[in-house]
């Protein structure tokens, strides 16, 4: 599957909240005003993942802080079920970490304890998890890791 990962588009949030609704049906999925909220915040970065130029998949991240003392935290990642397991999810927070990485500092998330492909990808990309958050996830009651992955700079340092 062909895959090129561009920027979110207004005329995406639709389908992102259609997205939405199948990937976190319990979970008071975002609507396409909140999708339009994140994209109009200068501090957020926002990316899609276009097959066949169809959207497959959205991620963002908030860049928080200050040059002096930045930090980034990934704010959402979906990817389509019917593609799935072909990489996207691994392309999108490539991309988002990328745009951390320049920005600099720490980078934080949250996760669904139960989401262990999520989970998964990202002890891969060398986060941790810091913290649990009881009922994090609402309606559902669900709970989340807090993860953690370091600044770059503090990794070149050890």
């Amino acid at each position: 599957m062909s895959v090129l990962i561009d920027a979110l588009r207004s005329d995406d949030v639709q389908r992102c909240a259609e997205l939405e609704r199948s990937l976190f049906p319990g979970d008071d999925p975002w609507s396409a005003d909140a999708f339009r909220a994140e994209l109009s915040s200068p501090h957020n970065y926002y990316i899609a993942a276009r097959s066949e130029g169809r959207l497959v998949g959205y991620a963002g991240l908030a860049r928080l802080g200050t040059g002096m003392d930045p930090e980034s935290e990934v704010h959402t990642i979906g990817v389509d079920p019917d593609v799935r397991r072909c990489g996207i999810g691994s392309a999108l927070l490539a991309e988002l970490l990328r745009a951390a990485d320049r920005w600099g500092g720490p980078v934080f998330l949250e996760v669904r304890t139960d989401n262990d492909a999520a989970i998964a990808l990202y002890r891969r990309e060398g986060f941790e998890t810091v913290g649990t958050r009881k009922r994090y996830y609402q309606p559902s009651g669900a709970d989340a890791y807090t993860m953690r992955r370091p600044d770059r700079r503090e990794e070149r340092e050890r």
